[in-house]
């Protein structure tokens, strides 16, 4: 393994652990969430703050929705730097620009095929 192939892949298990953690810490705050309703006698239905507490809960598992979808395109992402694809386009198969590597080293496309895909 080079050295800048190390790098890489230290930047993404980095950015897995993170997000691992995330995940971890959305799920307690979520678990003291459903706790909280349980042990109150609120009924969503017909509570005031029902549809506040409903909606905090969606957003909460939507968060870690979008958290366990990034752990799973950063393994991908893993996954091709130890096959020799990262940093080529799944889709034209040309390099993706380093700056785009560098915001989202994930990426599966260059900034071109993602403009098509998003249409």
């Amino acid at each position: 393994m080079t050295s800048a192939t190390g790098r890489v892949a230290a930047l993404l298990q980095e950015r897995r652990a993170e997000s691992v953690a995330a995940i971890a810490a959305l799920r307690r705050e979520f678990a003291a969430m459903v706790d909280a309703s349980e042990s109150s006698n609120a009924d969503d239905e017909h509570d005031p703050e029902g549809a506040t507490i409903a909606f905090e809960r969606a957003q909460v598992a939507a968060l870690i929705d979008q958290a366990v979808a990034r752990v799973h395109d950063l393994d991908l992402a893993l996954g091709r730097l130890h096959e020799g694809s990262y940093g080529h386009c799944e889709t034209c198969g040309e390099p993706i620009a380093p700056d785009r590597l560098a915001a989202r080293p994930a990426a599966r496309t260059c900034v071109g095929c993602a403009r098509l895909t998003t249409r």
